[in-house]
C-alpha cells in the first residue's frame, strides 16, 4: 500500500483527489493539507511514499517545497499551469497532471508511481541502492559502495568509494532507516560506518581507507560486540 498526503490550497481540488484515491486499491491518502508549513511538520513525523503536490500556492510554492524536505519521497505534481512541467520532471516527478484532470488520467499517474514504488522495494539484496535528495536531484547510490556517513549538523555526508562525497540534508536517524542493519553500525554521535569496509582498528579510532572515524566511548561496548561476533 502506498501511503500517501495532498498539499493543494484549493479545497475543490482535495476533494478531487480524496474521491479518486479511494477508488484505487493500492492508495492510501493519509492526510491532506491546504498549507504548506502543515504538511513540513506532518512530513519531519511521519514518512510518506508519495505526494499529490500543487504547484501554484501562497508563500512556497510546489517545486520550491518539495525540492525542500527531507524524506525521498514521490510525487506527483497537480497543478492548472503547464509552464511547470519541464522544471516538475527535472525533480524527477513521477507525473505532471493538468488541471483539470480525469480519474483515467490520475490512475494511468497513480500506476506510474505503484511501479516506481515496487521497483524501489523489490530491488535484490545483492544491489541495493538508495535514492538519496542533494543539490535538487534524487541521487541514487549502491549502498554497497558506502565507506561511511558523517553528521553535521542538519546535514549529512555520505562517503562514497570512487565517487563525490554526497552533502544531504538528513538526519542520522533517517539514514540509519534505510540502512540494512546488519551492514552499518554507528559508531560515534556524528559517524556510521559500513562494517565491511573497516580494514583496521587502533586507539579508538576505525581506519576506512584513508580516512580516520572516531569511536566514541558510548558506542564502544556496542562496536566491539559486532566486531568479535558474539
Amino acid at each position: 500500500m502506498i501511503r500517501a498526503i495532498a498539499l493543494d490550497d484549493e479545497p475543490l481540488a482535495l476533494t478531487v483527489i480524496e474521491n479518486f484515491c479511494a477508488r484505487i486499491e493500492f492508495v492510501n491518502l493519509e492526510k491532506t493539507f491546504s498549507k504548506t508549513e502543515e504538511a513540513h511538520k506532518y512530513l519531519r513525523k511521519q514518512p510518506v511514499d508519495l505526494i499529490f503536490l500543487d504547484i501554484q500556492m501562497p508563500k512556497q510554492n510546489g517545486i520550491e517545497f518539495f525540492a525542500s524536505i527531507e524524506q525521498d519521497t514521490m510525487v506527483i505534481f497537480t497543478t492548472a499551469f503547464s509552464e511547470y512541467a519541464v522544471e516538475g520532471f527535472n525533480l524527477n516527478a513521477i507525473d505532471y497532471l493538468l488541471k483539470p484532470f480525469s480519474f483515467d488520467r490520475f490512475k494511468q499517474a497513480a500506476e506510474k508511481a505503484k511501479a516506481a514504488y515496487e521497483n524501489r522495494n523489490q530491488t535484490p539484496a545483492t544491489e541495493q541502492y538508495l535514492f538519496i535528495r542533494a543539490d535538487y536531484s534524487l541521487n541514487k547510490i549502491l549502498i554497497s559502495d558506502i565507506l561511511f556517513i558523517e553528521g553535521l549538523d542538519d546535514y549529512l555526508k555520505i562517503h562514497i568509494a570512487g565517487q563525490k562525497t554526497i552533502v544531504a540534508r538528513m538526519t542520522m536517524k533517517s539514514i540509519l532507516e534505510k540502512l540494512p542493519a546488519s551492514a552499518f553500525i554507528r559508531v560515534h554521535r556524528s559517524f556510521i560506518v559500513q562494517i565491511s569496509k573497516i580494514e583496521k582498528v587502533r586507539n579508538k579510532t576505525i581506519f576506512i581507507g584513508t580516512e580516520e572515524v572516531p569511536l566514541s566511548a558510548g558506542y564502544e561496548a556496542a562496536f566491539q560486540s559486532i566486531i568479535s561476533g558474539k
